[in-house]
């Protein structure tokens, strides 16, 4: 993989950006990076994407949607949005910075 091989602007639209959480936190000593990914993104996008953004080598992609809540303030009721993270395993020897962002 070329560092100089122009980006899709598609795989922008399947990554939306990295999840910093504890639980992200805690995943990342084991080689794995959380993402907050579009929810009609399939595995085999968001690993296609995930290689080109940032020039790694992904070893497996899991994927989990946290279904939106309904929720109550001031007396409106509201639903949050469907939420679709993507718990990406890199190989050993690659690394994502997620602080630095794309």
């Amino acid at each position: 993989m070329s560092k100089t091989a122009p980006q899709d602007p598609h795989h922008y639209d399947v990554i939306l950006s990295p999840a910093i959480t504890e639980k992200a936190t805690a995943a990342s000593e084991h080689n794995q990076v959380v993402f907050k990914v579009a929810l009609t993104a399939t595995k085999p996008e968001i690993k296609e994407a995930i290689e080109k953004l940032f020039n790694v080598k992904v070893k497996r992609v899991n994927t989990l949607v946290r279904k939106g809540k309904l929720r109550v303030f001031r007396g409106l009721r509201a639903r949050q949005s469907d939420v679709k993270r993507a718990i990406v395993t890199l190989e050993e020897g690659h690394s994502i910075d997620v602080t630095t962002g794309l």
